[in-house]
């Protein structure tokens, strides 16, 4: 996965799917795409985290989907559906996949033969390097802020740095 930033702003969103405050912070991604639209890029980045059973394999997908051409709208439909995740496993991935139009022999077999875990990995090792504990957590402008404990007020501090880095880019 590429992580070069091709925008001034780069948004970095350390994730785990199977997280219900991550599946909240939905709300605050979705705000920002539509304020900054192709300014502020968007990474998802991997943090499965070992007391949800299935993050680690959601993750994975997650990345088939991006290889697809749909990792965005495959990671807000498994996120949509934490609870499902937890009691379904691999086969509800595989499930979302298909509803999504997306090739799901693929996903099974991507989940068989581990074709997307050295992503997966290389992503949870930088999170931890840099001080990433838990989801959501986000990286903009070389500011980590933990939305672990409470994402209160981090919308608009993340909008704070953008708008700085975009301007400061402008400028450049």
């Amino acid at each position: 996965m590429d992580h070069s930033p091709a925008s001034p702003a780069v948004l970095d969103f350390w994730c785990e799917l199977q997280c219900p405050d991550c599946r909240s912070a939905l709300a605050d991604l979705r705000a920002l795409r539509e304020r900054y639209g192709d300014r502020l890029e968007v990474r998802l980045r991997h943090f499965p985290l070992e007391k949800h059973k299935h993050a680690y394999a959601a993750a994975q997908a997650a990345e088939e989907a991006f290889t697809q051409g749909k990792g965005w709208a495959y990671a807000e439909a498994v996120l949509g559906a934490t609870e499902e995740l937890a009691s379904g496993g691999e086969p509800f991935l595989v499930r979302t996949a298909d509803r999504l139009h997306l090739d799901s022999g693929e996903f099974d077999t991507a989940l068989i033969d581990g074709r997307h875990l050295l992503a997966v990995d290389a992503d949870q090792a930088e999170g931890r390097a840099i001080g990433v504990t838990g989801t959501p957590t986000y990286v903009i402008g070389g500011e980590r802020l933990d939305g672990g404990q409470s994402q209160e007020g981090l919308r608009a501090r993340i909008e704070e740095i953008a708008d700085r880095l975009l301007t400061e880019g402008a400028e450049g």
